[in-house]
């Protein structure tokens, strides 16, 4: 069970990771635009606010590899912790911008952390 949970956890980060790119890096060019389905005026418009949630989940990332690396029961605190947030970021973004958010990114977050605990 361990391991299906590290895969979980790091699949995770490597979402959060995709949604950096996507909003820090990519938000004005086609890739992002299609993402949210904004049109370049628009993308343009809202590019600051993008780049400062890509940079809120980049640091939902790095503190999921932090758990992953370190040594119990720090690591265990770590992960637990930060799927916590991506969970309420989650559940947030349905209620407040896009239902789309809970099953992308609150879901998953939820699985990665039920497999987590069973693991401990």
């Amino acid at each position: 069970m361990e391991i299906l949970a590290d895969v979980l956890v790091v699949l995770v980060a490597a979402l959060h990771l995709y949604i950096l790119v996507m909003e820090m890096f990519l938000w004005q060019r086609k890739p992002g635009m299609s993402f949210h389905g904004f049109d370049a005026d628009l993308a343009r418009r809202t590019a600051p606010m993008a780049a400062n949630q890509g940079l809120y989940n980049g640091f939902l990332a790095a503190g999921l590899v932090w758990g992953l690396v370190a040594g119990d029961p720090t690591g265990f605190r770590a992960q637990v912790f930060f799927l916590s947030c991506v969970i309420v970021a989650g559940v947030y973004g349905a209620a407040t911008a896009n239902r789309r958010i809970l099953v992308a990114q609150a879901l998953p977050g939820a699985l990665a952390l039920a497999a987590v605990l069973i693991a401990q």
